[in-house]
């Protein structure tokens, strides 16, 4: 499980960060990558990476504001033209499918593949499987926004092949019955019970991928315990006042939030053009004076999500 910033400005495109969208690369897991938002010139950006756009097949947007959208008609069109023919989700607010849809119609686009909408109206779980689970809240941005909350599965632990092979226990189909749990019994009468030998469960990952929004408790109860928090931070601290006006967070906000919901790592994104070169630094320093794990995430920067044990 790994992050990949394509976009990390705010509003509009600048020389050092294009506007938003964060690729979540789930490639070890499912072959899959799922995206959330797509700002304009998504898909060039994607040119300067290794991610392949048939490998997206679920798009998350968190709100309708063009920077995070403007994007979606260009990267679907391509994605079909490059081959991929796999079925596509795109979940966002209500809206979302006749945008995309309009764009696709006037244009004169026809897919490839299966193009599937799922609107949201209001918080809760919007997607399950036995490895994962999305769920999401509103939040508050004078437009109708959203935060994602992404929980994998525990992970069961491995078959601790070594202990068995010194208690002489043949390889073979016996090794698949203790990994699934189960009681063998040997030719000379012992019996071995499968939980003896699996190894500690590792936790499941947790990221939360924020859109923009004021300080507000949707984002703590989104954030709880993850081990990525990814939060909007327009403006620096002594901006509070233009941070609520245009309804956005500043970083001391953001890292207020990571400390509140006891996250691991912290992710400051939808950085203003105002900001350049020492200006970011300054960003930096200034959340983690209330949140250590503070970092300014820069455009095409990739982190690893590892599994803790």
């Amino acid at each position: 499980m790994e992050i990949l910033f394509l976009g990390t400005g705010a509003g509009v495109p600048a020389k050092s960060r294009n506007v938003t969208s964060i690729a979540l690369k789930l490639l070890a897991e499912r072959n899959s990558v799922w995206l959330f938002d797509c700002g304009e010139a998504t898909q060039q950006q994607i040119l300067y990476t290794t991610l392949k756009p048939r490998k997206i097949d679920k798009i998350f947007i968190t709100h309708l504001h063009g920077d995070h959208i403007f994007g979606l008609p260009g990267l679907i069109s391509s994605r079909s033209f490059q081959g991929g023919e796999g079925p596509m989700t795109i979940y966002g607010p209500k809206g979302i499918k006749s945008f995309i849809l309009t764009s696709l119609r006037v244009s004169g686009t026809h897919l490839k593949f299966q193009l599937k909408f799922h609107e949201i109206e209001e918080g809760g779980l919007i997607f399950e499987d036995p490895q994962f689970k999305v769920s999401c809240l509103p939040l508050e941005h004078g437009i109708e926004s959203f935060g994602y909350r992404i929980e994998e599965s525990d992970h069961q632990g491995s078959l601790q092949v070594e202990k068995l092979r010194e208690l002489s226990i043949p390889f073979g189909p016996l090794y698949g019955k203790l990994k699934n749990g189960e009681t063998i019994t040997l030719p000379d009468g012992r019996n071995f019970n499968g939980l003896d030998f699996i190894g500690e469960t590792q936790k499941g990952r947790i990221v939360t991928i924020l859109g923009d929004t004021k300080k507000t408790h949707n984002s703590v109860l989104l954030a709880k315990d993850a081990d990525v928090l990814i939060h909007e931070s327009t403006f620096e601290g002594c901006d509070q006042k233009m941070a609520r006006d245009y309804n956005h967070s500043t970083t001391i906000d953001a890292a207020l939030v990571a400390k509140a919901a006891n996250v691991k790592t912290l992710f400051l994104t939808h950085i203003s053009a105002r900001y350049l070169g020492k200006d970011v630094v300054a960003l930096e320093k200034e959340a983690q004076q209330y949140f250590k794990r503070t970092s300014i995430a820069r455009d095409f920067e990739e982190f690893d999500i590892p599994l803790i044990k």
